[in-house]
């Protein structure tokens, strides 16, 4: 095998990252099968390792893959050998001398010979003085290794005096006039920067220091300032440094400090010329956020002379203050069947706080509510404070929601607060009217109901009983008599809220003796729902023997009611005892009445007689939570009463005709 160079050069960059595949030229063998085919092997080395490549002609190519990073600083050159070997008897070889050059990468900021440096002149030197030679130098090549050098910031800024410095030597010089008066010392921020791509650069300081001593008023020098100031800080704890200098000589030279009244703050001498700003009383953020100080330096000259220094103190915050809402307590008011998703309330909390501490998050306090989760029927968004219903809320269901939100600062630790939300679903007309469950003697879900013809206009016949989920007027249910074929619509009427069919004349010879009433009943809501019930009325003689008579109702109304003769002594029988008891019951109630005729609505296990007038009645809730229980369907959220102008009298309260509406 042979390769068609005998070196192979590979350029690769210093940054390239591990795992980079470099391919390199592959030998030939002029032989052909098993003697062709053929083995790299690469020398060893702590950088790459070799990696075969074939390829969809069943040819095979190397390729360098990078193990350890590069580095040209340390390594600017790499030579590898290739060898190649066949798979012949004997084995032949050949190989190929592989030169990897490392390209430089600007990884190599300049680097000053001093961390720092100082010089000392007197204040007299002339203009263009050498204040310093400053050197750098930089570990990499070419346009990666050329400085430039410049001044960052010098402290501090004086107008009559400026350092100038040479961008190509690094030498600095005075362009001005130093003044001792002005500043005696100077502090000079340099850089070093190399032309690379991207640029990288060090920086030093140089320290000038001028020299002089003359007649001048006190200085004032703030330094290890450690602000801003947490409002949690312990009394006596030490904000800054204070150096108070003054160039005169003797008394004109002692100098002495002091800061403005009525601050939380006292100046603490510790050594000659040096004070320590430290915290003499408890902070508070929430009532003074920052403070403007005054330290005033005076000499003992005469006159004395004086200088003053400002210091503003910023006070840090901490997570003292929890999150508050504006009440403990907020009522919600949303529509059964809402939207799932939809948002039905927003709640807000203030924090006292500032920044993260101020920041409010908000959370539901989960609990159950039944035997589901809290979550389940509504959340709260973490940012904004808006209470979305998850899931549409049924009245019937659940009348009252009551849960708590919690607001959580992002302080450390956190703190919060909590408030409830009662959230009351209104009701909606969401359920038609139910027909209670016929008497025995219907048949087909329609009531059977034997009349004399005897009976004379207003006689009672029969009673349709309903009732509705809903509550409110969408409860409230009002009966209409509907003209069904072979009917007499004149012959009966309903009530328009008691349900009760009776007659509005008196019966005779010509009407028929089998009338089919169709009753819809209607509630008062939004849209009105409705319910039909189906009465069949049979006239019978009054001449006619009860027992004839039952016969004829079970052959207009089919087999069921032909059973109704067989028992119909015993029926009267029952019957009889029921309305003894009934009357007695009514009788009670009325004394009741009499006797607390104030009371709220009925208290659990207590009857109560609802009267009503011709019209009717109309039933509303007294209280949300009391139950009003009746012996004709289920129990009933609400009871409502509605009357004419003119109160019952105590006479139709004693009547036990009159009967609570559902």
């Amino acid at each position: 095998p042979v390769f068609r160079e005998r070196e192979q050069k590979v350029l690769i960059s210093e940054s390239a990252p591990l795992d980079s595949h470099f391919p390199l030229e592959g030998a030939s063998d002029a032989d052909i099968g098993v003697n062709s085919l053929l083995t790299y092997v690469l020398s060893l080395n702590e950088h790459f390792v070799l990696k075969i490549i074939k390829k969809k002609d069943k040819s095979i190519l190397p390729e360098l893959v990078l193990r350890k990073l590069l580095d040209r600083e340390e390594t600017p050159e790499v030579n590898l050998l290739l060898m190649v070997i066949d798979g012949g008897k004997p084995e032949l070889t050949g190989s190929v001398q592989i030169q990897i050059i490392i390209l430089d990468v600007n990884d190599n900021a300049p680097e000053f010979d001093k961390p720092g440096y100082k010089a000392a002149l007197f204040e007299n030197v002339q203009n263009d003085t050498r204040v310093i030679q400053l050197n750098a130098s930089d570990l990499d090549e070419g346009l990666n290794r050329e400085i430039s050098y410049g001044i960052r910031m010098i402290s501090p800024v004086s107008e009559k005096c400026m350092f100038s410095i040479n961008a190509d030597t690094g030498e600095i010089r005075i362009y001005g006039k130093l003044d001792f008066e002005e500043n005696n010392a100077y502090e000079i921020q340099v850089i070093a920067i190399d032309k690379g791509i991207p640029s990288m650069a060090g920086h030093s300081m140089v320290l000038v220091e001028v020299l002089d001593l003359n007649d001048n008023v006190p200085e004032v020098v703030i330094t290890s300032l450690s602000l801003p100031v947490q409002e949690d800080a312990q009394v006596g704890t030490v904000i800054a440094l204070i150096s108070v200098s003054d160039r005169d000589s003797g008394a004109n030279g002692q100098v002495t400090c002091s800061l403005t009244p009525h601050v939380p703050f006292k100046l603490v001498s510790t050594f000659k010329n040096y004070y320590s700003l430290v915290l003499d009383s408890a902070l508070d953020r929430e009532s003074k956020s920052d403070y403007q100080l005054v330290v005033t330096a005076c000499d003992r000259g005469s006159p004395s002379l004086s200088t003053t220094a400002g210091v503003s103190v910023e006070v840090a915050d901490v997570n003292d203050n929890a999150p508050a809402f504006a009440q403990p307590e907020y009522t919600v008011f949303v529509k059964e069947n809402n939207p799932p998703g939809c948002h039905i309330f927003t709640v807000s909390a203030r924090d006292a706080d500032a920044r993260e501490n101020a920041r409010v998050s908000y959370s539901l306090v989960e609990r159950r509510v039944g035997e589901r989760a809290l979550s389940s029927y509504v959340s709260v968004h973490a940012e904004s404070g808006k209470v979305y219903a998850l899931q549409p809320l049924d009245h019937e269901e659940l009348e009252l929601l009551q849960f708590q939100v919690s607001a959580r600062d992002a302080g450390v630790p956190p703190l919060g607060s909590n408030v409830t939300l009662q959230v009351f679903v209104l009701d909606e007309n969401d359920n038609a009217p139910a027909l209670l469950a016929p008497r025995a003697g219907s048949t087909g879900g329609a009531v059977t109901e034997l009349v004399w013809r005897s009976v004379g206009a207003g006689h009672v016949v029969a009673k349709v009983r309903a009732v509705d989920a809903d509550s409110g007027y969408n409860a409230w249910l009002s009966y209409e008599l509907q003209p069904a074929a072979g009917s007499a619509r004149s012959l009966f009427r309903v009530g328009l809220y008691n349900g009760e069919i009776s007659t509005t004349r008196a019966l005779d010879e010509t009407d028929l003796p089998r009338q089919r009433l169709l009753v819809l009943v209607k509630d008062h809501g939004e849209p009105a729902l409705t319910a039909t019930a189906t009465v069949l009325v049979s006239l019978v003689e009054s001449n006619q023997s009860p027992k004839a008579s039952s016969r004829a109702l079970a052959s207009a109304v089919g087999p069921e009611a032909a059973l109704v003769d067989v028992n119909v002594y015993l029926i009267i029988a029952i019957c009889a005892v029921s309305s003894l008891l009934v009357l007695t019951l009514l009788l009670y109630t009325a004394l009741r009445c009499s006797v607390s005729p104030t009371e709220g609505a009925c208290e659990p296990g207590k009857p109560r007689l609802v009267c009503s007038s011709a019209v009717g009645s109309w039933l509303y809730s007294q209280q949300r939570r009391q139950r009003v229980c009746s012996g004709e369907g289920a129990p009933k959220t609400d009871l409502m009463a509605f009357s004419p102008s003119l109160p019952p009298s105590r006479e139709d309260c004693l009547n036990p005709s009159s009967e609570v509406s559902h």
